[in-house]
């Protein structure tokens, strides 16, 4: 490679510094269509895995590079969105997805060419950077994802993990399903309208699946604990009484909307075992959190109970 050839490598690299430009960005950097596409031929420095998009390597893409690769097909206004927007923004229960889901404005003619699916809308949102790339806001992205998906326990998943970890709210959901098609709504549909009594209880069915698996005695479920002068030490999500054993779920990773609190105090008395777990490990790693369970109760039957009451707790307002 001579010096001006370099130069010109290191000026592209500088400028598409993702490895990916539009055929049109090279014509116009002085690259003509034949030099272009002696480039891209079998054994040459470049690819052309779309057409009118260039991979200025021959190496074996990478993700970003090819969802870098979708943008461009689709276009500057192009933002991602489904699955591998989902996954930019940290949803860790997604279903496989090879293909490049992109939203374009409604006006645009751009198609969808192999892996690149291109959605057109008259609802097109105000992208977020990730990584370097535009990306959907996370419920316009999770609803679009489910409103290609057929099977309901992955579409539930994928969005109960969002919304337990705190990555969206069902708010937020309910927003974009009032405006979304009603082509493959009805899948998401059922899973966020379920989430409009609040996440709670989804959280309670992995805690008595997780307590009943744990061969331990059925515990008081909801239990506000006081000292015998009647001082609320908190409430117990699980209770047993016998040993002095609570367990509490701490739902700070859960986003229950703007006008409801989720956190609660921590439980703390003398002689009190409390075993806190987050809704994320009761779903993820329910034995991990019996294990803990029975190692609690082990331990408590070394030393007497703590002298405490219980009454059950009121609802939550």
């Amino acid at each position: 490679m001579n010096g001006t050839s370099s130069a010109r490598q290191k000026a592209l690299a500088a400028m598409f510094p993702d490895g990916v430009a539009a055929r049109a960005k090279l014509v116009a950097l002085g690259h003509s269509h034949s030099a272009i596409s002696r480039r891209c031929r079998e054994g040459g420095p470049w690819r052309r895995p779309i057409p009118g998009v260039i991979l200025l390597t021959n190496a074996t893409p990478t993700r970003h590079q090819l969802l870098k690769v979708a943008l461009t097909h689709a276009g500057p206004e192009a933002m991602l969105t489904g699955v591998p927007a989902a996954r930019l923004y940290g949803v860790r229960r997604l279903p496989p997805e090879r293909r490049a889901h992109t939203l374009i404005p409604h006006r645009s003619k751009v198609a969808t060419w192999g892996f690149a699916v291109v959605e057109r809308t008259i609802h097109l949102p105000e992208p977020v950077e990730i990584d370097g790339l535009p990306v959907a806001p996370l419920a316009r992205a999770l609803i679009d994802a489910a409103r290609r998906m057929d099977e309901l326990q992955s579409v539930r998943a994928m969005i109960h993990d969002a919304v337990h970890r705190g990555l969206c709210t069902p708010e937020e959901l309910r927003d974009e399903l009032a405006q979304a098609s009603t082509i493959g709504s009805a899948l998401p549909r059922i899973v966020v309208n379920a989430l409009q009594d609040g996440v709670d209880s989804a959280v309670e069915q992995w805690l008595e699946s997780a307590v009943e698996r744990s061969g331990l005695p059925q515990p008081v479920w909801k239990a506000e604990l006081r000292t015998p002068d009647g001082v609320v030490v908190g409430i117990a999500d699980a209770w047993w009484p016998r040993v002095g054993v609570a367990l509490q779920v701490r739902h700070n990773e859960v986003a229950l909307g703007p006008d409801k609190v989720a956190e609660m105090p921590a439980l703390v008395a003398p002689g009190l075992i409390v075993v806190q777990v987050s809704p994320g490990r009761l779903r993820d790693e329910p034995l991990v959190v019996i294990q803990e369970l029975r190692a609690a109760h082990r331990r408590a039957r070394q030393r007497p109970p703590p002298d405490l009451g219980s009454v059950p707790a009121a609802p939550a307002a």
